[in-house]
């Protein structure tokens, strides 16, 4: 046995263990409200202005995203993400404030290579991802 795996033995057992339910139960709650405030706001416009549901669905992520956006700015996004963890990351606010957080942290360095290419390396890698997903889920598609 060596130094390193008697420490790595040693803290292990003085650490405590992560409250693997209790951060599950909130990620689900949080998420879970999230959506549905989402839900809420596409059906709330689609009866207001007599949209049709598309219209309603990409309206209501606007929503979302902006509210993502204003959040992150005054610094309270951050807040709710160490309380609600994956239930954060609904995927329009996630890249929201990715993205807002990105421009506000680099935004002294200037507007192209500060704030536009930051922007850029952070969402970058979603739409890419995004990309290869619609692609094989398209390609699944195919064979069904």
């Amino acid at each position: 046995m060596g130094l390193r795996t008697d420490y790595l033995r040693e803290v292990k057992a003085f650490q405590p263990s992560p409250p693997y339910a209790a951060n599950a139960a909130k990620a689900f709650l949080a998420g879970g409200a999230l959506c549905a405030l989402a839900q809420w706001l596409a059906e709330w416009h689609g009866r207001l202005v007599v949209a049709s549901p598309l219209a309603a669905q990409l309206w209501a992520a606007a929503v979302m995203a902006g509210l993502a956006i204003a959040l992150t700015a005054v610094g309270k996004y951050d807040d709710f993400s160490q309380f609600a963890g994956a239930g954060a990351t609904m995927l329009i606010t996630g890249l929201a404030n990715a993205l807002a957080s990105a421009a506000i942290e680099h935004r002294s360095e200037g507007w192209t290579a500060g704030v536009a290419g930051q922007m850029l390396k952070v969402g970058g890698a979603a739409i890419i991802y995004g990309i290869i997903a619609a692609y094989a889920l398209g390609l699944c598609w195919l064979w069904l």
